[in-house]
């Protein structure tokens, strides 16, 4: 008995012995990570090296989805879809006044896209990097109208001789389903307020409404006369320059042989014709030999906006706080991940921002085209409570802050725009699809019985009663005032005078500030700068709100993201499947308005939504 006792006082012991080593392998693997998270996050600048530009996919105000799929798709080689705008703004600027940053290279070839007021506050911050004395330096193998206009701000501006210069000017051409719907026998009961609310037209119409077109070629020729002004005064060129290279385009490339390059370099769009290994010795002359890799000495603008951000938590710089918070993407109910805008997600960050004592005012960035109503109502009552808090409120409108984006910033002391937002259409639709006439087709009916006529009313498979018609009408007739009344009570204006300019219509920045719906155009730092006067304050930090992590969860979100990546690449090797992700990320067009259709027909649910565009390529 006793020697079976020592033996399981000695298995027990081995057992202790184990946990105890178990344990000691976990903590050195926790703390490796955090050195590791801390080391691999904090890249080094060389004492003179070139601030590299080089944005991937579509130029954003908020990156969407999650950090970890990001990492996943990186590890995979596959080109980044998004880039996020304030990333590349926070590090042209802070590289204009650090001695060790030497030029400015914007690379724009992977670019694929951004509206024109992202374009514009980049290249504000571009402008600012010149005025400090140091060059920017444009090369690619071609540019397309949205790359063009960040490389006209550029002092020298390099297009490789098989390239060219694309701009196209603005268009909006929808696809229309009407016919398609009707050949599947699905009955569209639309329900609008708003003259010009033209969102549900692409599901009852073959063509564009002539109230469509009017609103469309005012917003679009703003947009046009805006981008060729930034264009030509940054090149210096004459007015009429870029409509006039535009409208010849085909006959003098024609003239040319069709040598692009060259109609370009004519046309002073570009400084001169090099290839990439050409401008890479012209930067090594300027910045010197990175010995690892032949080319330039380098950081890129994501590096150095880490390093910008790391640099901010470690100084402080006093406690008033001017916070920022983005509301990005479609208006939608609950809580929505980043590139969207959830009625109660944003919500908690607006609340968040009002309990921080450090924040003195707080501006919203919109770029939203709406969504429910309900949501935007949901945000409109938490920014009011920011207000009767005592703190300012502005708004600063990015690409688009239409319908819904226009409901959220209707509570803001001062609306902020850039010429070329999109903005206004105060207006409200229902859509009920009802697909009776589909099932008819296949041999399929419906009949029953209910204890009241609104039973089963809404149901898709039944046509729309009379009764349902009736409840839906008043509710959108409903909607539609109180949003006026909202817009009317912000704008310190009768709903009257509200409902004249409103009526679901599209703006320009430019003619919404002129009807009232804006009350200044400029930047996001304009916006931040006026935050800070309402909240008497001169000295101040921009705080970018952002949901509350505890130290663990943000320790687990930085090791998570990097061992995903880690763990991706070490079975990188003969992968051929990197592509497919690319083309799935290419949706179809009628797949995704397809797609809004199908969220935007929720029955019981009414909408501001903007199906507002202007396509450059």
């Amino acid at each position: 008995m006793t020697a079976l006792k020592g033996i399981l006082v000695g298995i027990w012991r081995g057992l202790d012995g184990l946990r105890k080593l178990l344990h000691l392998i976990l903590l050195v693997v926790i703390f490796g990570a955090i050195v590791w998270a801390a080391s691999s996050s904090t890249p080094t600048v060389p004492d003179r090296a070139a601030l590299v530009v080089k944005p991937q996919g579509r130029i954003v105000e908020q990156l969407s989805g999650d950090p970890v799929q990001r990492a996943l798709e990186n590890a995979q080689g596959q080109q980044r879809q998004q880039t996020r705008l304030w990333d590349l703004v926070a590090a042209i600027r802070a590289a204009a006044t650090d001695n060790r940053i030497r030029v400015l290279v914007l690379r724009l070839d992977d670019m694929q896209g951004a509206g024109l007021p992202e374009l514009q506050e980049l290249a504000r911050a571009i402008r600012k990097f010149r005025a400090s004395g140091k060059p920017v330096i444009a090369y690619g193998t071609a540019y397309d109208q949205d790359q063009y206009y960040l490389a006209a701000q550029a002092d020298e501006i390099y297009l490789d001789p098989t390239g060219y210069v694309m701009i196209e000017g603005y268009s909006s051409y929808p696809l229309y389903f009407k016919g398609l719907l009707q050949k599947l026998g699905v009955d569209m009961n639309v329900f609008r307020v708003g003259k010009f609310k033209s969102a549900v037209e692409i599901f009852t119409r073959d063509d564009m409404s002539k109230a469509d077109k009017e609103q469309s070629q005012a917003y679009l020729g703003v947009l046009w006369s805006n981008y060729q002004q930034g264009v030509t005064s940054a090149r210096k060129l004459p007015a009429g320059a870029i409509e006039s290279y535009v409208d010849s385009l085909s006959q003098t490339i024609s003239a040319a042989n069709g040598n692009a390059a060259k109609v370009a370099l004519q046309a002073k769009l570009v400084t001169a014709l090099a290839g990439k290994l050409q401008v890479q010795r012209k930067l090594i002359g300027l910045v010197g030999e990175d010995e690892a890799t032949g080319s330039y000495n380098r950081i890129s603008a994501e590096d150095y906006a880490r390093i910008v951000d790391t640099k901010k938590l470690h100084d402080g710089g006093g406690d008033a706080r001017i916070g920022v918070i983005v509301a990005s993407g479609d208006i939608q109910d609950g809580r929505q991940p980043p590139g969207a805008i959830g009625g109660k997600s944003l919500s908690r960050l607006i609340l968040q921002a009002q309990m921080d004592k450090s924040i003195k005012a707080v501006v919203l960035r919109v770029d939203s085209p709406g969504g429910s109503v309900a949501a935007s109502e949901e945000i409109y009552q938490q920014l009011e409570a920011l207000r009767a808090a005592g703190k300012p409120l502005v708004v600063s409108m990015g690409d688009l802050a239409a319908s819904g984006g226009y409901y959220i910033s209707a509570p803001a002391n001062q609306i902020w725009a850039s010429p070329a937002t999109l903005t206004g259409s105060i207006g409200i639709f229902a859509i009920i699809p009802t697909i009776n006439q589909t099932l008819s087709k296949i041999g399929v009916s419906v009949d029953g019985v209910g204890t009241t006529p609104l039973a089963g009313a809404l149901s898709m498979v039944r046509p729309l009663s009379s009764e349902a018609s009736q409840l839906v009408k008043s509710q959108i007739d409903r909607g539609y005032q109180e949003f006026v009344d909202r817009v009317a009570s912000g704008r310190r204006e009768t709903p009257q005078q509200i409902d004249a300019i409103a009526q679901g219509r599209v703006w320009a920045g430019a003619d919404a500030r002129r009807i009232g719906l804006v009350d200044h155009l400029g930047t996001l730092e304009d916006a931040v700068k006026a935050a800070a006067r309402l909240a008497k304050i001169r000295k101040y930090q921009v705080k970018f709100v952002r949901p509350h992590l505890t130290w663990t969860e943000e320790l687990f979100q930085q090791t998570q993201v990097r061992a995903a990546a880690e763990a991706v690449s070490l079975f990188r090797a003969g992968d051929r499947s990197s592509g497919l992700a690319e083309v799935a990320s290419r949706l179809d067009p009628m797949a995704h308005d397809l797609k809004q259709l199908a969220r935007l027909s929720v029955p019981g649910h009414v909408y501001a939504y903007c199906f507002c565009s202007a396509a450059s390529h």
